[in-house]
């Protein structure tokens, strides 16, 4: 019937698109004809709304959007490319914006625990969730409200006037960029709070329910505990002076063992915001794009403990 129904709604002049089905079958997803439906609306639409489509008649290959960019960019790293190195594995990439913080992960996500039951719908391999009242600059207060003035301002360390001024400062003008010591302060803590809510919402949970036969321990969403990599892109982490501090508010916590965020992954930055051209890269040219990718990601070699160990905790409880 989808034939007759996108004739339907086209008379009335609605915009159709179809595509197959997310679950062709009960219990498989497949929602990748959906994406490129979805990138096609997005590519015809918002881009055209900001010229890009004028600038697309220079291009020979690839036009996207930059999560989609990004989001191929994490399974060329995760997947590798045949001929041209093996890849990382399932891993997690955290992409703090001015005007979302997106998280990727590939990975299949199920239960490493043993006697875990999954509930609900099968999660997507490569799955992106983008929150958008976590931006650093168009979101700045909501970040603040939802941890807390105090919280915030006192992990920055920094006095309530110039808190109240750089806040403001944001406000009247979100591409701004640091400029003082008190500025750079407050945009760590302001990403180390929208990356640990990000990662909070992206990661699955536990929880203990009861059954006929006695506590059970149910998993929603997936379980990323044993993730091995996480990559931190974005201006914040490519310019910060201790981007590990900011990615480390990404991993589990002692204190919220429910949580199923990375333990001990290894954590990579992508040193000059780069991450969305692989991506590009990726499709056309994977040499290229995987000699890009050992350019310009970064890695701490040292061990990279819970979260808990840390002296600097996230203001975002």
């Amino acid at each position: 019937c989808a034939d007759d129904v996108a004739k339907t709604l086209a008379d009335v002049g609605v915009d159709v698109r179809i595509a197959g089905n997310v679950m062709p079958e009960f219990n498989v997803l497949d929602v990748e004809p959906a994406r490129a439906a979805i990138r096609d609306v997005f590519i015809e639409r918002i881009v055209h709304a900001k010229g890009i489509d004028r600038a697309a008649t220079r291009f020979d290959a690839v036009l996207m959007p930059t999560p989609a960019a990004v989001m191929d960019g994490a399974k060329l790293l995760a997947n590798g490319a045949a001929g041209y190195g093996e890849g990382l594995g399932p891993l997690i990439v955290i992409d703090v914006g001015g005007a979302t913080t997106d998280v990727h992960s590939i990975a299949d996500g199920k239960p490493v625990a043993s006697g875990v039951l999954q509930y609900g719908l099968p999660e997507p391999h490569a799955k992106r969730t983008v929150e958008g009242d976590l931006g650093m600059r168009h979101n700045a207060h909501t970040i603040v409200e939802a941890a807390g003035p105090d919280v915030i301002r006192t992990a920055a360390d920094i006095d309530t006037a110039d808190f109240e001024r750089i806040l403001a400062a944001i406000a009247n003008d979100p591409e701004r960029l640091p400029e003082t010591e008190a500025e750079r302060k407050l945009d760590i803590v302001l990403a180390e709070s929208a990356v640990h809510r990000a990662m909070q919402r992206h990661a699955g949970r536990i929880e203990i329910k009861q059954s006929v036969t006695g506590p059970v321990t149910v998993q929603y969403g997936k379980d990323l505990t044993e993730i091995a990599t996480v990559i931190g892109t974005g201006g914040v982490l490519a310019h910060s002076e201790d981007p590990e501090r900011i990615l480390r508010a990404a991993l589990f916590e002692d204190a919220a063992p429910e949580s199923l965020r990375p333990k001990h992954p290894r954590l990579l930055i992508d040193n000059e915001y780069a991450l969305y051209a692989i991506g590009l890269l990726a499709g056309v040219a994977p040499d290229g794009a995987m000699k890009l990718a050992q350019n310009v990601l970064h890695h701490d070699d040292t061990e990279t403990p819970n979260k808990d160990t840390q002296h600097d905790q996230p203001p975002a409880a």
